[in-house]
């Protein structure tokens, strides 16, 4: 677009008074004053203000007062309200902010001193984000959610500001021109509301994809993943400084067609997949290098070109470079694979997560357990203190009845042993005390992952998989697909099902006059997760949507963080 120069708003900036300047901000009272002190300091030519989340019309005068002060009322070119204040992560999947996300949080919303001010504040919040995200799909959702939570504040709020839209004809951001070319403007989608407390034992599920992996074990943070470069195995003499590690930051997004087409297949096919691209690369590779050879570019004797058609091997040779661009990209991707799946596996391995995850699939599907719990925790070569604690927590949210007072004692006991901070716990048990649906085991069943081991896995750089996720005996398949809480609600509420679950779930059509709704079946929809969401929930759905033909589902929460995130968040709800 022939931009050259982009900066932060609150950066020093010199004057450029011969170029026109795009703005691209948060209409808050510290950028307005920002704002105003630029068009003040004639900083620029003209000046094309466009507002994340809608501008006030207070603020709007603020700015027009010192348009007007520094004589600039004719370069304020365009003032736009973009209706943009969400993050779009993936094609099917969005957040509500990066910044700031903690006024925002589960811990911010679940708080025991919270005031009613401070709630309407963060209700208020979310729901100018969703209204921005409806706005930019184009359509007026038809909205469901549970009774007496966040989702139902959050569901109340954003009805009654799409109704105050919708009754302004003139100025509705959903009729005619002002329209979105949204995917889903041929048809309203239905938006599946739910409060994070329906379900506290999936965020902290140890899982088996490998997005999710990524997002438990590794720095990924808005598609980018950071990690520490390995740096040469020799050690460091004696007494000298150890090497500093470097950052390697890799971006995972949509142009990667490897991780377009494996982000949600479960970990051992992914290994199994880097090999296979690499043999397809190397193969690639030594033809060109054999084709060179031929050609005589390496310094062959000449007299073995005569013998080989010319023509022949110069047009396989043209192709061969021609696909050089190709073959690069090729091997950049692959780089990034098997770096970071090495880091992942790293994990796996020192941690003992393939354990964890099947301890945890058995406990929330209700299956038989062949160890005890208790070996786990006290196993002082299985996971972290972090991987034991969510292990407990999972298996005391998910069981029919608490652990007696001595067996809780003796849990405590071994956990504290092992280094567990039991404050997450103190929270979890005033959870399940309060919370009207106690999460039975019921509600849970396998994340529908399947853990299907081939030899071929075994092949992936040998020294590093050193065979460990090809055991004797040791082949997973959990081939029996079941869906999570949030994915059952969506079924029910889109198949139009009776269920206990959801039959009392509140309905709001902000097209409809009140008391004229009906139900009615829905082909596309939203799900959001008031109080954060994760990427099992995600891959859960998108596994879904795959075996329903024709229907879409899109996924958003408030904030995305894994299961580290999530302890610390109910740790220091629980701390007395």
């Amino acid at each position: 677009m022939g931009i050259t120069l982009h900066l932060l708003l609150h950066s020093d900036r010199d004057p450029i008074p011969d170029v026109p300047a795009i703005y691209f901000v948060m209409p808050t009272e510290e950028n307005i004053d920002r704002i105003c002190q630029d068009l003040r300091n004639q900083l620029y030519e003209s000046y094309y203000l466009n507002f994340i989340s809608a501008i006030s019309r207070s603020k709007l005068e603020d700015i027009a007062g010192a348009a007007l002060s520094a004589n600039a009322v004719t370069q304020v070119t365009k003032v736009f309200d973009q209706y943009l204040n969400f993050i779009t992560l993936e094609d099917d999947m969005f957040i509500l902010c990066n910044q700031n996300k903690e006024l925002i949080s589960y811990h911010a919303i679940n708080k025991p001193d919270i005031m009613d001010t401070e709630m309407e504040a963060i209700m208020d919040t979310i729901v100018d984000s969703l209204f921005c995200f409806f706005v930019t799909l184009g359509a007026v959702p038809i909205i469901r959610c549970p009774r007496g939570n966040a989702a139902e504040m959050v569901a109340v709020k954003l009805d009654k500001k799409l109704r105050e839209n919708l009754r302004d004809a003139r100025n509705s951001l959903f009729t005619g021109d002002n329209m979105g070319a949204g995917q889903f403007s041929f048809q309203r989608p239905l938006f599946v509301l739910a409060d994070r407390n329906l379900d506290l034992a999936t965020p902290l599920h140890h899982t088996w994809t490998y997005q999710a992996l990524i997002h438990d074990v590794l720095d990924f943070h808005l598609n980018r993943v950071s990690m520490d470069e390995s740096v040469g195995s020799e050690a460091s003499p004696s007494g000298a400084r150890p090497k500093k590690k470097n950052k390697k930051s890799y971006d995972l997004t949509a142009a990667d067609k490897f991780w377009q087409k494996h982000k949600g297949s479960p970990f051992p096919e992914v290994a199994e997949s880097v090999q296979e691209e690499l043999d397809t690369y190397r193969a690639q590779e030594d033809e060109v290098k054999r084709l060179k050879s031929i050609m005589g570019l390496e310094g062959e004797d000449e007299g073995a070109i005569s013998s080989i058609s010319m023509s022949d091997n110069t047009a396989k040779l043209t192709s061969a470079v021609s696909s050089l661009p190709e073959l690069l990209e090729k091997k950049r991707l692959i780089d990034l694979h098997t770096n970071v799946a090495t880091a992942v596996l790293d994990h796996i391995k020192s941690r003992k997560l393939d354990v964890y995850f099947e301890y945890e699939e058995k406990l929330m599907s209700k299956s038989t357990l062949d160890k005890s719990l208790l070996d786990i925790i006290s196993d002082p070569d299985a996971g972290t203190p972090e991987d034991k604690m969510r292990l407990f927590l999972i298996f005391y949210i998910t069981a029919l009845q608490p652990p007696s007072e001595s067996d809780l004692d003796q849990y405590k006991k071994a956990l504290l042993e092992t280094g567990c901070d039991l404050s997450s716990l103190n929270y979890i048990k005033q959870w399940k005390a309060f919370t009207k649906i106690a999460a039975t085991p019921s509600n849970y069943g396998n994340s529908g992952t399947r853990m299907i081991i081939s030899h071929a896995a075994a092949r992936w750089s040998q020294s590093v998989v050193n065979n460990y996720l090809v055991r004797k005996n040791r082949v997973f398949k959990v081939s029996f697909f079941q869906n999570l809480p949030v994915t059952r609600i969506l079924d029910n509420l889109m198949e139009m099902k009776s269920n206990p679950e959801t039959d009392d779930y509140r309905y709001f059509d902000p097209k409809m006059l009140r008391g004229s709704e009906r139900s009615r079946l829905l082909f596309q929809a939203v799900v959001f997760v008031v109080g954060g969401g994760n990427y099992i929930e995600y891959q859960n759905l998108v596994d879904y949507t795959k075996a329903k033909p024709g229907k879409r589902v899109l996924y958003g929460c408030s904030e995305l963080f894994n299961a580290g995130q999530f302890i610390k968040q109910l740790s220091s709800l629980g701390q007395k």
